[in-house]
């Protein structure tokens, strides 16, 4: 489970999270790619909290992402 203490570098504020024990995987990028971008250290984070039109492309990547990294924390 993500924990909202240990976001990565990069995310904005908000609800939505993507924690340390991200792998880099890209799934969540490619998911919703209006929502999550790549850091330099090789993390997903989120670059914008989901607008209502991303919200399904967000719970998507949240239930799919295979270490559990992203948190919804709203």
């Amino acid at each position: 489970m993500a924990d909202k203490n240990d976001r990565t570098a990069n995310s904005v504020p908000g609800a939505y999270y993507v924690d340390e024990t991200c792998i880099g995987c890209e799934l969540c990028v490619n998911t919703a790619p209006e929502v999550f971008a790549m850091n330099g250290d090789a993390k997903a984070y989120v670059k914008k909290q989901p607008a209502p039109e991303d919200l399904e492309d967000t719970r998507i990547s949240m239930e799919s992402c295979p270490v559990e990294a992203i948190g919804d924390d709203g």
